[in-house]
């Protein structure tokens, strides 16, 4: 299963890719290496540290958009496969290499098989049951430094209580 879904963004990545101009590549950036730990108490239930096996592509609007849209999968606190859909803004980002960003955003089942089982536990089930679709929305706040204009470290809290530290690699 994790061998189809790396094919299908691997694909996903070479079709973004393709249809980028020259001028337009400093807009994009790459999204690796979270580590997230439940802060309410795991007790060996929850998938954590580097098991989520997180990645995804992010695309500002404009070179001076406050916003982006990123996409991506990764394992959820249940280890099934799903798709990461966001909407990201850049609440503060000062002349500084800091910004204090939120990501608000879909993650679920999708079309392809890889994520079909993403519904299956925990509050995914919870909104299956309600809507036939299993996901969970995620309201993420992080602040982020840019030890340089390609690479970035940032620490965040998904609400309610999940700590996560990730990487994000641009093209500027």
């Amino acid at each position: 299963m994790l061998k189809k879904s790396s094919q299908v963004l691997c694909f996903f990545l070479f079709l973004v890719t393709a249809s980028i101009h020259a001028d337009e590549i400093n807009l994009y950036s790459f999204n690796t290496g979270s580590f997230v730990y439940h802060l309410t108490g795991n007790y060996g239930q929850y998938n954590e540290f580097f098991d989520n096996k997180f990645m995804s592509v992010e695309r500002k609007f404009s070179e001076d958009s406050k916003y982006s849209v990123l996409v991506g999968t990764m394992n959820n606190s249940f280890g099934d496969r799903c798709i990461a859909l966001g909407l990201r803004r850049d609440w503060i980002q000062g002349d500084s290499n800091w910004v204090f960003k939120g990501v608000y955003g879909y993650t679920g089942e999708f079309f392809f098989d890889a994520f079909k089982h993403c519904g299956d536990d925990g509050s995914y089930e919870d909104f299956k049951k309600v809507t036939g679709i299993g996901f969970s929305p995620y309201i993420y706040h992080a602040l982020q430094y840019n030890f340089t204009s390609y690479f970035g470290v940032e620490t965040g809290i998904i609400l309610p209580s999940v700590f996560v530290v990730s990487v994000q690699w641009s093209f500027r």
